[in-house]
């Protein structure tokens, strides 16, 4: 098992019947990794640690490293999740980027393979905090289970490269978010019992595309070695034109007239711009992964799949019944 994919029967019934799971918890040893010690639970057999952060996000720039824990972290809790319309109750924030291990061995040396779950919502909303997105019944087949939470929309995503040049890295700071998470997964996986060269992505919708997008980001070449995606693929991103009109859009519903004005706007005042029309497609303002020719410098698969990507095994597939969310009831 250690040298292939999971099964996908063992994938779905992994994620999907964690919530029957009784609760049987006890304390956990720190366990010790380089970017600091962290106390987790064990769960029916399964060390489990929620909330580790892996970076910190400034409004339209690209993540960066914290420095490493000098104290025992207590990752006993899920961390907030991005920004986002219309989802009340849960906890958000711009401070969002966490991720949460399930591991069967959190030894270094047990080298199991390592399954990063990547959340759905079209780049706009989601969350890996989700009954749903438990892991401790895929880490019982043997791997170990990475969850992520990264910016979305406007706080990922918003395209401000043409609009002000301090700002180059804003049209794909989420997708910058999962690269530092990967290489978070890199460097410290070993010593949750992961193997850091048996690094399989996997994604539902949105997530699938994220992934896709991955496979033709020259950043993160090597972070990933194989990957599934379920309804989700990124055949081309948006392009810079379309990006900056897009921009436009969203400042217009809020009445900025420059960058600094978002800036100084609070997060929930960013969150009703999402409101905005979209100039091309109608309906709320899209934001994606745009070609800004610095992480992205070529269409993920269009006109043909990138070079990049052709080493890396790919499963493409489609979930059952998601179309139905797309049409009316009756």
């Amino acid at each position: 098992m250690a040298g292939s994919l999971i099964g996908r029967r063992a994938v779905v019934a992994g994620l999907a019947a964690a919530p029957l799971l009784m609760p049987g918890r006890a304390a956990a040893q720190p366990v010790a990794s380089p970017a600091g010690r962290f106390e987790g639970r064990i769960e029916d057999g399964i060390q489990v640690f929620k909330g580790i952060r892996y970076g910190n996000a400034e409004r339209f720039r690209a993540p960066i490293t914290g420095p490493r824990a000098a104290a025992v972290v207590r990752a006993l809790d899920y961390g907030p999740s991005s920004p986002q319309a219309g989802r009340s109750g849960l906890a958000i924030d711009e401070q969002c980027l966490f991720l949460n291990v399930w591991t069967p061995a959190p030894q270094t040396g047990a080298r199991l393979p390592v399954m990063v779950y990547f959340h759905g919502g079209a780049y706009s909303s989601g969350t890996p905090v989700s009954p749903q997105l438990d892991g401790r019944r895929l880490a019982a087949q043997g791997v170990v289970v990475v969850t992520v939470a990264h910016r979305l929309n406007a706080f990922g995503y918003l395209y401000l490269a043409r609009l002000d040049p301090r700002f180059p890295d804003s049209g794909n700071a989420g997708q910058l978010d999962l690269i530092l998470a990967l290489r978070w997964v890199r460097d410290n996986i070993a010593s949750f019992g992961g193997d850091p060269a048996k690094v399989t992505l996997f994604g539902q919708s949105g997530g699938g595309a994220k992934i896709a997008t991955l496979m033709g980001t020259p950043a993160a070449r090597g972070l990933f070695h194989r990957a599934a995606t379920m309804s989700g693929q990124q055949v081309t991103a948006s392009g810079p034109l379309h990006a900056t009109e897009r921009a436009r859009a969203f400042m217009a519903r809020l009445g900025a007239r420059s960058v600094d004005e978002l800036l100084a706007m609070p997060t929930e005042r960013l969150v009703e711009g999402l409101s905005a029309t979209d100039p091309y497609l109608g309906g709320g303002v899209y934001m994606g992964p745009v070609l800004d020719m610095k992480w992205l410098v070529r269409h993920p698969f269009w006109p043909d799949a990138n070079p990049q990507g052709n080493a890396i095994p790919m499963i493409l597939g489609n979930t059952h019944d998601e179309t139905r969310a797309f049409y009316p009831p009756d």
